[in-house]
Order: C-alpha cells, then sequence, then structure tokens
C-alpha cells in the first residue's frame, strides 16, 4: 500500500451541464406557435428532467400536438449529448393559471380564485389585464330590511397583487 507523498493523485470530475430554459424556449417556441400553440412553462430539474407545458389558443390540446412538439424538441437537441428526458404536457386543469394568456382565453368562463389571506371563491372571470382580473360572483349576505341571507351578486376588480392563484373551475354534472 502506497502512502503519503508518494501515493498517487487521482482526480474526479464532475459535471453537469444542465440544459437552458432560455435555449430550450428559443429551440421550440416557432413549432409550437405553428401548431396553434402557446408555452406555459417549461422546467429543468438537476437530473436534466424537462417538462414543456403547453396550451391551445382555442379548443384543447392534442395527443398529437405533444407527440409533434415532443418530436420536434428532439431534432433540436441530442439526447446522447444533454442526457435529458423529455416530457410534453398539457397545462391540467386543476393547475393554477401561469402565463397572460391563460387568463385571456379563460375571460367569460368560471374560475376558481384563492385570495391572498385564504378567501376563496368560484366567480366568472369577466376582464383580465397584467395588472388585475375583474370577477362576477354572488354570495349571502345580510340585506337591510331582511331576516334572511339573501345572494348578492358583485363585480370586483383584484389586483394580481390581492391573487393567490386562479384556475378553472370543474363543474361536474
Amino acid at each position: 500500500m502506497i502512502q503519503g507523498a508518494d501515493s498517487p493523485l487521482i482526480l474526479c470530475t464532475i459535471t453537469n451541464k444542465y440544459m437552458k430554459i432560455s435555449e430550450i424556449i428559443d429551440a421550440i417556441s416557432s413549432e409550437i406557435v405553428a401548431r396553434g400553440l402557446y408555452l406555459v412553462e417549461v422546467t429543468v430539474s438537476r437530473d436534466n428532467d424537462v417538462e414543456v407545458t403547453i396550451e391551445s389558443e382555442e379548443g384543447k390540446v392534442e395527443l398529437e400536438d405533444c407527440v409533434a412538439i415532443s418530436r420536434f424538441f428532439e431534432t433540436k437537441f441530442d439526447r446522447e449529448t444533454e442526457d435529458y428526458s423529455l416530457t410534453v404536457t398539457s397545462a391540467g386543469l386543476d393547475q393554477p393559471f401561469k402565463v397572460f394568456k391563460q387568463f385571456e382565453k379563460a375571460v367569460g368562463k368560471k374560475v376558481e380564485v384563492q385570495l391572498k389571506g385564504g378567501r376563496k371563491m368560484v366567480a366568472v372571470l369577466e376582464a383580465a389585464d397584467q395588472e388585475s382580473i375583474t370577477l362576477k360572483y354572488s354570495q349571502k349576505e345580510a340585506v337591510e330590511g331582511k331576516k334572511k341571507k339573501e345572494i348578492v351578486e358583485h363585480v370586483d376588480r383584484f389586483t394580481m397583487d390581492q391573487v393567490n392563484s386562479v384556475k378553472p373551475f370543474i363543474e361536474f354534472n
């Protein structure tokens, strides 16, 4: 056994080459737009697990859309060089909106809103801009001169600072 100054020096260099989100977006945006879709989110884990989340401008994301984006991605990035795994998925109905286009698409539809401070409500998204959303909702309130609470309709504007999350409201009939 060799010890001390005569022992061999062994260097081990571990390099983790993470894929860059900006490069992914630049590489696949044109194909996403060409299919009538838009990008919601791209995430890359420590293990280079890439998840691309897309949504349809109108209608819904089809399985063929996810397959086509996946194949296009693979033409832009070499799996052997980059050592990645890829998932292309649509934005889930149970997931909060992440980009403004999702708000635009939901105008006129019911949404589930959680405000900062914990208040939750189901409302119709009447309008949305980068700074605020306008919601139409009903709630039971005490009305002057009445013993029972009555349903009162409200249309209120909330700044994005007041909003914790907004997601589609799923109604089961």
